[in-house]
């Protein structure tokens, strides 16, 4: 018998391993081959989902890494308070973008040129206010030329060095105590809460504009800005008649250019071309479905942009960027502060066109989109419902109320003796203990009554009710140490407030030069000594 027959048919051998019997045929060996197979791809499966969670987790610190941050606010916070919530408890999103023509490295000297300026502390050459709707269906994009003069207050620098209050043009608010001086000059500016701010270098804009790929602009005449005889420096945009799409270092000399363009106010306007093409085009790409475009544009992004606190990590500035990527594009206008010339400078300065540019800054504080493009409930007051009626802790005889004088403006004096004059009209109804307070005149744009404590909401809006003052304009404040009536510019004469037209949706007041991101640009017209043959 052979060795081989031996073995196949002697049921109880198994040969040299002995007594255990073989089981089973080539179906079972598949069966142990495939779960082998399995295993061993469950454990490289294993592997790289590790490996990559772990490069994932390293490269999200690496971006964390690269973002830059600062305080939200240079000193002491403004006046400026939040929008009350709409009926469904959402509040607008407010954010600061500033454009720093900071010399602080060789690529900044080598993109800006200026050499001796090198070191100089930067100014905000660019602001742009980016108001994100409480519902999250319209935004608006209000910039302030850098030329303007304006109140700037009280500042900090991050070292703790103070900045006393001034008037200036507002473009030295940044070599003032940094991005949060600014945010604190467009707040008592605008009486607009600015939750966050953001600031861009020449390299920055640089970086961002070749991780975008380009973006289209459009000229009516060939340009270049160059130096001439008459006016030294220039962006160095060569450009000929017609649509171009501009990267790299050629993407920043058109949002610096300004002499092309025959003013700062055109530049603005050149900037909001940039601007509205850019978000078209971002929305065009699919860059959250091609992982290579949407790393590089996360690394230039965190590479490029300084933050406030609050949103400096990847995370939040995602986030923040699905917000506002989710605003159709017939929901995004931007718009430029109405203007006239600096009674001091006409020449080179404005100041705001105050009643214009007032009722901007209105829309933005009550969320009225800038568009008409919404539906019927669009243009009500952004703020929604006015605050639940509280009930008062005192009689009106009872309750001592301090009524200060606001009405000095950068333009005009206060009103003698205002405050008295509508703390009579308080005794006339009831409240017998309101005085005024004498201690100077303060600036306020608009009438407000401040509380200190939630157990004098209900005073206060009791106070508001009987001199004509919307419940909107009741805030809380620990700025106070009682119910105080600080009487605005808006309340200058009579003892009645004047009441206001509420703003309804798209209606801008003259001299915004507004533009909505999905009409076609209007191309820049070029001042004839930059245009060339």
């Amino acid at each position: 018998m052979s060795l081989a027959s031996r073995t196949t048919d002697a049921p109880g051998r198994s040969g040299r391993h002995g007594g255990r019997r073989r089981v089973g045929g080539p179906q079972t060996d598949k069966r142990r081959r495939r779960r082998r197979a399995l295993r061993w791809s469950a454990t490289v499966l294993a592997v790289v989902i590790l490996g990559t969670a772990g490069a994932g987790y390293l490269y999200y610190q690496h971006l964390n890494g690269n973002i830059q941050k600062g305080a939200r606010a240079g000193g002491d916070d403004s006046k400026a308070h939040r929008t009350a919530p709409n009926a469904a408890g959402q509040t607008p999103l407010n954010i600061l973008l500033i454009g720093s023509d900071s010399r602080n490295s060789k690529e900044n000297v080598k993109l800006g040129g200026s050499r001796d300026k090198a070191g100089d502390p930067p100014l905000a050459d660019v602001q742009m206010l980016i108001h994100l709707s409480a519902d999250r269906k319209s935004a608006a994009m209000v910039s302030i030329p850098r030329d303007t003069r304006v109140d700037i207050p009280d500042c900090k620098d991050p070292d703790g060095k103070d900045y006393p209050k001034t008037n200036d043009i507002i473009n030295v608010t940044l070599a003032r105590g940094g991005a949060g001086c600014t945010l604190l000059t467009w707040e008592e500016l605008t009486g607009v809460y600015i939750d966050h701010w953001m600031t861009i270098d020449f390299a920055g804009v640089v970086r961002m504009a070749d991780a975008i790929g380009g973006v289209e602009v459009c000229v009516n005449q060939n340009v270049w800005d160059h130096s001439t005889p008459s006016q030294r420096g220039g962006s160095g945009l060569k450009l000929t008649k017609g649509t171009h799409k501009v990267k790299g270092e050629q993407a920043l000399q058109w949002l610096r250019t300004r002499h092309a363009w025959g003013s700062d106010l055109m530049r603005a306007r050149a900037q909001h071309m940039y601007l509205n093409s850019m978000i078209r085009t971002l929305k065009q790409q699919n860059v959250f479905t091609d992982t290579g475009r949407l790393m590089d544009l996360a690394d230039a992004a965190t590479k490029s942009l300084k933050v406030s606190e609050e949103i400096g990590t990847v995370k939040k500035l995602y986030d923040l960027g699905m917000e506002m990527k989710s605003v159709p594009t017939d929901r995004i206008t931007s718009v430029t502060m109405p203007n006239l010339p600096d009674p001091n400078d006409p020449d080179n300065h404005v100041v705001p066109d105050k009643a214009k540019a007032d009722k901007v800054w209105q829309m933005l504080q009550d969320d009225v989109p800038f568009d008409k493009n919404g539906g019927k409930s669009d243009g009500k007051k952004g703020g929604g419902k006015d605050k639940p009626a509280k009930t008062p802790s005192l009689d009106a005889a009872r309750l001592g109320v301090l009524v200060q004088n606001a009405t000095r403006t950068s333009a005009e004096a206060a009103v003698p003796q205002r405050a008295s004059a509508i703390g009579q009209v308080l005794v006339q109804k009831g409240y017998t203990r309101a005085q005024a307070d004498t201690s100077g005149s303060l600036s306020e744009d608009r009438t407000v009554v401040r509380y200190p404590s939630a157990d004098l909401e209900g005073d206060a809006q009791a106070v508001a009710k009987a001199l004509g003052i919307p419940m909107s304009q009741v805030q809380k404040s620990t700025d106070v140490s009682g119910v105080t009536v600080v009487v605005g510019a808006d309340w200058r004469t009579g003892t009645a407030y004047p009441k206001e037209s509420v703003p309804k949706a798209g209606d801008l007041p003259e001299g915004t030069d507004s533009a909505n991101a999905s009409d076609k640009p209007t191309c820049m017209d070029v001042y004839k000594p930059y245009q060339w043959q």
